[in-house]
């Protein structure tokens, strides 16, 4: 298992020790550890939806102290938040769980075609709070992804140099895409490949339907037959898009949704060669011993203990 880590660590050749120490904490941390496989706790929700519909369901997540716990009692790779959750913590849970900064945030009471997030906190916050990574979230087909393109750019530099490691929030979004192109196949696989040409270790994505957006780009997956007919297919087809999978990508858990049809989800991840999940809504809006159960069988998913 150990094997593997190395493996995944070789192909950020251009990283420095620090970089590749910190990805290694996320890798060799909780239940997963040395699978090459993650599941990390998202808490973003509270900003970019509303503490209502984030945390009402399950009223234990008001508090901040919460999905630190849970993210530990469950054995996930890492924790990620933005800056106000993760300073309510990171002192009294250091040490106990890799820590990602949210480093921009939208949020919904201005809910434009074309969303340009807010930068809400820094990489010395990071350094500050001993996280092993910052997250930033870039929404190709907005028009002002240049905007985001080139503070991504700045950040990443930043990072890097001081041995962070950087995870991409990629979700194509914007008046220039249908709301069914936000998920398209052939749309995904791009946003996917903006996040590893802009420097990315870790690159989260939604699943992909199998609907085509761009008329060019729907003619070249149909001349060439590429496989998109099922989701491991898809998924494939995104680490394919990754580097050929030389870039670890993870899949969203989205909304709310029954555990048959998230888990049915983790298996199409598994067996397109995807790395694991980033899963939020679905584990913090219900009480923790059920959240930790959740957890569990989705990590059984990928360690290949559950079927």
């Amino acid at each position: 298992m150990a094997d593997r880590v190395r493996e995944i660590l070789s192909w950020y050749e251009s990283d420095n020790a620090g970089t590749k120490a910190n990805l290694a904490r996320m890798l060799r941390h909780g239940k997963l550890a040395g699978t090459g496989k993650l599941v990390i706790l998202p808490v973003d929700q509270g900003f970019e939806h509303g503490p209502a519909r984030s945390f009402a369901p399950n009223p234990a997540g008001y508090n901040p102290h919460y999905h630190f716990q849970l993210g530990i009692d469950a054995g996930c790779n890492a924790y990620a938040a933005p800056l106000g959750f993760l300073e309510a913590g990171a002192s009294h849970f250091a040490g106990q769980i890799p820590l990602i900064l949210k480093l921009n945030n939208h949020d919904v009471l201005h809910d434009e075609k074309d969303p340009l997030p807010s930068v809400t906190s820094s990489v010395r916050d990071a350094l500050r709070l001993g996280c092993a990574a910052v997250g930033f979230t870039i929404y190709p087909g907005s028009a002002h992804c240049n905007a985001m393109y080139e503070q991504l750019r700045a950040i990443t530099e930043e990072a890097k140099a001081s041995g962070l490691a950087v995870v991409v929030w990629s979700y194509p979004r914007g008046s220039s895409l249908s709301k069914e192109g936000e998920t398209a196949m052939d749309v995904g696989a791009y946003a996917a490949q903006i996040a590893a040409q802009l420097g990315a270790h870790i690159i989260k994505v939604k699943l992909p339907t199998a609907h085509l957006e761009q008329a060019a780009a729907k003619k070249v997956y149909e001349s060439t037959q590429i496989p998109i007919k099922t989701l491991a297919e898809r998924v494939k087809h995104v680490v394919q898009s990754s580097f050929d999978g030389r870039r670890i990508v993870i899949f969203s858990g989205g909304a709310k949704s029954e555990d048959k049809n998230v888990f049915d989800e983790a298996r199409a991840i598994r067996d397109g060669g995807g790395f694991g999940s980033i899963i939020g809504r679905n584990s913090f809006q219900r009480p923790k011993e059920e959240a930790v159960k959740f957890l569990h069988t989705i990590m059984g998913i990928y360690s290949g203990d559950t079927q």
